[in-house]
């Protein structure tokens, strides 16, 4: 006796369908499905990026760190706040600017010489005055800030909101 090579009880797909699928067309109908299935998430992706549901016009929600009463800086004087990662100085004329710890060359740590009245990066020796205006390149643009708030008679700084700048500007300036 003969052994026959063919499927006693063949798969088939579909309703009411007599013939057996090949190994091929199951193949094919596999990708066809995967690539579906593949395209249906680039598209949900694309979907949860673009409408994220975010609304761009809301502020940052502010994280304020209390620096001291306005009467514990002298004029002329440059706090630390490492912590918040700023200087706040206080300018001749009473006016407040907390200036970012990171130099706008490439980001180093600056630090302030007491001596000199000035901020020094010690990586490219770029330096910054009290205010933190441009004194010495290679650093192109002054010094970043953060909003300073006087309320009560005491000083905060808003380290949630990074402000960029090119130059120093009177304005930038919070007088108690």
């Amino acid at each position: 006796m003969k052994k026959s090579n063919q499927i006693k009880n063949p798969v088939k797909l579909g309703s009411g369908s007599a013939d057996p699928i090949s190994r091929r067309d199951f193949f094919r109908l596999a990708w066809k499905g995967l690539g579906i299935v593949a395209a249906m998430e680039v598209l949900g992706m694309f979907t949860a990026y673009f409408f994220s549901g975010k609304d761009k016009n809301t502020a940052a929600p502010k994280k304020l760190i209390e620096a001291g009463p306005v009467g514990s800086f002298d004029p002329n004087t440059v706090s630390a706040f490492m912590g918040g990662r700023f200087y706040l100085a206080r300018q001749q004329d009473g006016g407040f600017i907390a200036v970012s710890l990171r130099c706008t060359h490439l980001g180093c740590s600056v630090t302030w010489e007491e001596s000199r009245k000035r901020f020094i990066c010690p990586c490219h020796s770029s330096a910054f005055d009290i205010s933190g205006d441009v004194l010495n390149p290679p650093a192109a643009r002054a010094l970043d800030y953060y909003p300073v708030i006087i309320e009560n008679g005491l000083v905060k700084v808003d380290i949630g909101t990074l402000k960029e700048r090119n130059t120093f500007r009177k304005d930038q300036l919070v007088y108690a």
